[in-house]
């Protein structure tokens, strides 16, 4: 493998680089032998402190030096060699550290600094060009440990300059170089994705199908660091993720318990597997946020009756066990299960759990997450059913888009065979995997087992810190009669028997322990009045954002701002949120946040605030909203305008209206399959929504907010079913009232007939 070694410098600690004397000769000495001769770079530290602000920031550095005897050459040092130490140990515990000194003898130096170093260099007794030769040798070693299984082994066969003569056809990017449009594409990617962008002929690299080689190596890695017995790489996203496992588990008929706060592509697996779904049924609060669903749904009891009041299952079925379960653990607004009590419940009636994690893969790095994760380690007794676990590596851990992860834990009596879910795993598999995807969730993993504490750790301290700046602006307005966006979270903590506000409580609290974030039913901040105790928690990291306009108890007030022109506005300035409600947006504080992100939100909302106590024209807030449809926001001020909106959503009570078309399941007239196989068949015509009343969809409708299914390909939209018609009403008539807010609805089409839109989908023929 080439190694780089001017790409990992070496941090050298010591405040004697400009020294007149014996000492600083050899430093600079031992700085240019490094530079010139060992062709390393050098970053130079002139105190501890600087050292652990520079360790801090930077995860790029190849070796530390660290001169031991600073305090006793500089009396302004203000900490001890020992501190800067601990500080490198505690994020990196495999980096080589050297001491360099003279005047510290061995037998002076502890036993804890020992055990912590890797070397210990005289800075006097040997010349220049052994020091740095030791420097650079102990560079090499670390940095080849750097690259895990796979990725070191893409990265050493892409440095051997073969020549291909196999596919891809561009040759390791030779073929882009004849084309104009090509060689730009060349000069932005770079040409190491096109080196690294390899075929399956290459058999150094092993075969993700067979999960043989050095892949087959990397993914039993991946499954010892997130707690599974088998992991399987995805390429095509947790959507497929999904896919993989119900087809590996159910056949046509099974009966499959699913959350109905579930991603899309679950509903889909039920179309593949053409099983008979029940659900559970999510709480809402009076806010719209989406709640766990309750404990009571997962008892014997409780799925017994599900599948017994099911019309559409066979009564020569309903005896069968439930095949599969499935639930989303985080759901989309950061609630977390307590997935030790689910399991004992579903145990008794499930054979399979589903967890669908995509969006939580690293709940496993950090304290804060104990036994709120599919994978936890748990005391599983000897009744456990297999646990299954799908992680979008990529949208939270650091690998490529769609890269995802398949996580399996066997039953305690129940083993699933490998080879039997690899069946599966080639339904949905190409053979033409990018090689690039593979090396990223390799990485992800060596990052997360190497340091995944510490970096769990830093972002959940960034989340809280925003989280107690923007409550403390917050309390300063409302003080001066003022307001601000708010956060949902606790309002007060108990601190150990100390009830405190939220933002004076110390952050390093808030990180180490879970209690505060865990839902209770004496303190209702969460909204939710009936929730079981220790049953779920808020994760710290998914922020959700509160607008004005809206009382916990759901009642409206006179005016209010409406979470999409706030988005729509921080869009329009460089910010985009990862989903919005009514009145709350929520933004993902991930390991690439930055300060300078959080500094600019918060500058974008504290801008959106002055323009809309002024009531700045539209023209200057949303200059593209006005030109679309200047008749409808031509000479419209910003505060005008939110009130409107509010004061629609309150005179047609469209989130009264949201909350009871979402408490409704509506009769299923026949399986989510065979509405799928009618549009097959082309036995589907569009229907227009004032004539659906009676119809049965083919597709499932899922509006945004909140993004769940209102209605399922196969259920039947009749009299039970009238909340969701109205709802899907109100929605429509909005939309007319107030162009440039159409919002996703997946399954809805819009057609436009003298100036109006209407909504139409595709129903079962009768």
């Amino acid at each position: 493998m080439k190694i780089t070694k001017h790409s990992w410098p070496v941090l050298i600690v010591s405040g004697q680089f400009e020294a007149m004397n014996d000492e600083g000769l050899r430093l600079r000495e031992l700085e240019e032998e490094l530079i010139e001769v060992q062709e390393c770079s050098v970053v130079p530290s002139y105190s501890y402190e600087d050292a652990i602000e520079i360790f801090m920031s930077r995860a790029d550095l190849g070796a530390v030096v660290i001169d031991w005897d600073i305090q006793d050459e500089r009396p302004d040092e203000k900490i001890g060699p020992e501190l800067l130490l601990d500080a490198i140990r505690k994020r990196n515990k495999k980096i080589p550290v050297i001491l360099l000194t003279d005047r510290t003898a061995m037998e002076d130096l502890p036993t804890r600094v020992l055990q912590k170093i890797n070397e210990c260099l005289w800075k006097t007794a040997d010349t220049s060009e052994f020091l740095a030769g030791r420097v650079e040798t102990v560079l090499i070693e670390y940095v080849k440990g750097v690259y895990p299984v796979f990725f070191g082994a893409m990265v050493k066969y892409s440095d051997a300059y073969k020549y291909a003569w196999h596919t891809p056809g561009h040759m390791g990017g030779e073929g882009f170089m004849r084309s104009p449009a090509g060689v730009a594409m060349h000069k932005f990617y770079g040409e190491n994705v096109f080196r690294s962008d390899l075929s399956i002929s290459v058999p150094e690299l092993g075969s993700l199908l067979d999960h043989e080689g050095v892949v087959g190596d990397a993914e039993k890695n991946s499954a010892r660091v997130f707690g599974a017995d088998q992991t399987y790489y995805v390429l095509n996203g947790t959507s497929n993720v999904n896919q993989i496992i119900w087809r590996s588990q159910l056949v046509r008929d099974d009966i499959a318990f699913v959350d109905r706060n579930c991603h899309k592509s679950l509903n889909y697996a039920m179309v593949i597997t053409d099983a008979y779904p029940i659900y559970m049924v999510p709480r809402r609060n009076k806010r719209g946020i989406i709640g766990p669903c309750r404990l009571s749904e997962f008892s014997e009891k409780s799925i017994q009756t599900k599948v017994k009041e099911n019309k559409l299952i066979p009564d020569d079925i309903k005896t069968s066990s439930v095949k599969m379960s499935a639930l989303t653990n985080s759901t989309y607004d950061g609630i977390c299960y307590n997935v030790i009590n689910i399991k004992k419940q579903l145990q008794k009636s499930v054979d399979n759990l589903h967890f669908d994690e995509a969006w939580y893969a690293y709940a496993r790095f950090h304290p804060m997450y104990k036994d709120h994760f599919g994978m936890a380690d748990d005391d599983l007794n000897e009744n456990h059913p297999p646990i299954f676990c799908s992680h979008s590596t990529h949208k939270l851990l650091m690998a490529f888009s769609q890269a995802s992860m398949l996580h399996v834990r066997d039953g305690s009596h129940v083993k699933i065979d490998p080879d039997e879910l690899n069946e599966s795993y080639m339904m949905h598999g190409s053979t033409s995997p990018q090689y690039s995807m593979i090396a990223s969730l390799d990485v992800a993993t060596k990052m997360m087992d190497d340091s995944g504490e510490i970096l769990m750790n830093d972002t959940i301290i960034d989340a809280i810190n925003l989280r107690k700046k923007v409550s403390k602006i917050a309390k300063e307005m409302k003080d001066d009669g003022d307001w601000f966006f708010e956060m949902w979270q606790p309002a007060k903590v108990d601190m150990d028997g100390e009830i405190k506000n939220f933002e004076d409580v110390p952050t390093q609290y808030l990180c180490d322990n879970q209690k505060p974030w865990v839902f209770s039913s004496k303190d209702d901040w969460h909204g939710f009045d009936d929730i079981e105790d220790s049953y779920a928690m808020l994760d710290p990291i998914k922020l959700t954002f509160t607008t004005p306009g809206l009382k916990e108890n759901g009642e409206m007030f006179d005016e209010g701002i409406p979470a999409s022109i706030v988005t729509n506005y921080l869009i329009n300035h460089g910010i985009v949120c990862e989903k919005t409600d009514y009145y709350s947006f929520l933004l993902l504080n991930s390991m690439g946040t930055t300060k300078a992100k959080q500094g600019s939100l918060l500058a974008g909302m504290l801008k959106f605030k002055e323009l809309y106590d002024a009531n700045t024209p539209l023209e200057q807030v949303q200059p593209d909203l006005v030109q679309s449809f200047p008749e409808a926001y031509a000479k419209v001020g910003l505060k005008d305008h939110c009130n409107a909106i509010h004061n629609y959503y309150k005179k047609h009570k469209l989130l009264d209206k949201m909350q009871a078309a979402f408490q409704v399941i509506p009769d299923q007239a026949m399986k989510p399959s065979e509405a799928y196989h009618s549009v097959v068949r082309k036995n589907v015509e569009y229907v227009e929504l004032k004539n659906m009343k009676g119809r049965i969809p083919a597709v499932m409708v899922v509006p945004y907010p909140p993004g769940i299914p209102v209605i399922m390909g196969g259920e039947i939209l009749n009299e039970k079913a009238d909340a969701i018609y109205d709802y899907l009403e109100a929605r429509q008539d909005f939309e007319n009232i107030f162009p440039g807010y159409e919002s996703d609805i997946h399954g809805v089409e819009r057609i436009e007939r003298e100036g109006k839109k209407y909504f139409r989908t595709m129903c079962v023929k009768k």
